[in-house]
């Protein structure tokens, strides 16, 4: 839960401000714990991080410039800089950047990787209109941004820096995921109790306190009125771990067995857009245009 904050009469304004700085702040500090359990978090057998480059494959240009807005610990900046492309990665969390500059050098692209820089993803002034050949904001950056006119401002400065008809991919925590680990993993279903529950049931809200710090769960269908009132175009939404979110670890088990395993991960993708199966997603990502 979001704590209190002391002070005589403070304006809405200025309240609303200091809540902010505050979740951002604990957002930070959480990040700065969990450096190398972000990075850990995405090793190639990973979900997510195989879905995710899967697109990636599908939906960038052959070559060019693209921004890692909210890249963390440099994962997709560093496959992505393999590949030939140039890559600036923004974080907002210094000892992500930090990671990053070392395990940049330790994989030898640092001729790709033009800039790492300390940034919010709401405030991408740095950076001139039109400027990348993709745009990228992977792995739930959005979904930390709690305030909606910030996630709008945010979706904007997106499409500000991105080209015309350059790809933009962005993920988000799923709301209906959540709440299925919450009501059937035993490890959380106390949690249905806590204040906490019915506000994020029915706005997606939570402020941290019990093991996660803060985030805003998206139903994909508020996450496509977002970016198309936003101006995205082409939009498609994908299901970034499906129906694996179930189980993730029975897929290690599974993959011993190519045979099956393909006939499993070829399903899985085919299903990657259906509705049913992004709800359940504990990331969704959409791909779009300006």
């Amino acid at each position: 839960m979001a704590q209190a904050f002391e002070g005589s009469n403070p304006s809405p304004c200025t309240e609303t401000m200091e809540k902010h700085v505050h979740l951002h702040k604990m957002i930070e500090e959480n990040y700065t714990k969990a450096v190398r359990k972000e990075w850990k978090r995405h090793e190639k057998d990973d979900i997510e991080y195989k879905t995710t480059i899967y697109l990636l494959q599908r939906y960038l240009p052959k070559g060019g410039l693209i921004l890692d807005a909210g890249g963390g610990p440099g994962r997709y900046t560093i496959e992505l800089a393999k590949k030939g492309y140039k890559v600036i990665l923004l974080d907002t969390t210094q000892a992500n950047l930090d990671f990053a500059k070392k395990r940049i050098r330790h994989e030898g692209v640092e001729k790709n990787v033009l800039d790492v820089i300390k940034g919010r993803i709401e405030d991408l002034s740095m950076f001139e209109d039109k400027k990348f050949d993709a745009v990228l904001c992977l792995g739930g950056p959005l979904s930390h941004v709690m305030d909606i006119k910030l996630r709008k401002k945010t979706v904007s400065e997106l499409l500000r820096v991105a080209k015309n008809d350059a790809p933009i991919l962005v993920s988000v925590m799923s709301r209906i995921a959540s709440i299925c680990r919450l009501t059937i993993d035993p490890k959380f279903q106390d949690e249905l109790g806590a204040p906490y529950f019915k506000t994020f049931v029915t706005r997606g809200d939570y402020y941290g306190g019990y093991g996660f710090t803060a985030f805003h769960g998206f139903l994909q269908e508020e996450f496509r009125e977002l970016l198309e009132r936003a101006g995205a175009r082409k939009l498609r939404i994908f299901a970034l771990e499906g129906f694996f979110y179930i189980r993730k670890n029975s897929t290690k088990q599974l993959e011993k067995n190519k045979k099956l395993w393909n006939i499993a991960w070829t399903t899985y993708l085919s299903l990657l857009e259906r509705s049913d199966v992004v709800g359940v997603s504990d990331h969704f990502l959409a791909v779009f245009k300006k």
